[in-house]
């Protein structure tokens, strides 16, 4: 029987590993245990890692320069020209037609052609100052650490272990296995030291 001490050692070092992973999640509503009272730390903690996860957000990841440059890089105008020329063919082959039908008697697709040219310079002229009024906009009214917070806080305490547990799956069955190595490591100690005796 002594000689299971290693055993026992490992079997204790994996549980309570596994215990400390759990209690990270649960008990999900604090229980009073009459001289203390205990709850796993994400739930009892949610609202303070909100926080600084809005705040760590806000300041180190999502910058409104970054979206500033995306939206001025000339890929993204590119983009925007050809969406706005589209529309712009559709509107006046099928839109303007539809809703001025005396109009189109008057309209050949040369005519089209030189409104639509027309329409496209002056869209191409106001567009920098449309995304600069847009990029304003956003800059004063997105706020990146509130829309983190409200999120993260009102995260459902299923999903985020849900969550963390498919990101972290290894790593946690890793610090179970760390455990249990280390638990036969002091069973070996222990045997070890009684049989000395």
């Amino acid at each position: 029987m002594i000689y299971a001490l290693p055993f026992i050692a490992a079997l204790i070092g994996w549980f309570t590993n596994y215990l400390a992973i759990k209690m990270l999640f649960h008990p999900r509503k604090p229980v009073d245990l009459f001289l203390f009272k205990i709850q796993g730390i994400f739930p009892k903690r949610q609202a303070a890692l909100a926080s600084k996860l809005g705040e760590v957000v806000a300041s180190e990841l999502v910058h409104i320069s970054d979206i500033k440059e995306q939206v001025n890089d000339p890929e993204t105008a590119k983009k925007i020209h050809e969406v706005i020329s589209n529309r712009l063919d559709e509107f006046l082959h099928g839109g303007l037609k539809e809703n001025f039908p005396m109009l189109a008697v008057f309209l050949n697709e040369s005519t089209l052609q030189k409104i639509k040219e027309v329409f496209t310079l002056e869209l191409e002229k106001g567009l920098p100052q449309i995304i600069e009024t847009y990029v304003q906009q956003m800059e004063s009214n997105l706020d990146i650490k509130s829309i983190v917070t409200d999120k993260v806080s009102g995260f459902d305490s299923d999903k985020l272990e849900e969550l963390l547990f498919s990101i972290l799956k290894k790593e946690f069955k890793f610090i179970e296995l760390i455990g249990a190595v280390l638990g036969f490591f002091i069973g070996l100690v222990q045997l070890g030291l009684v049989l000395l005796d």
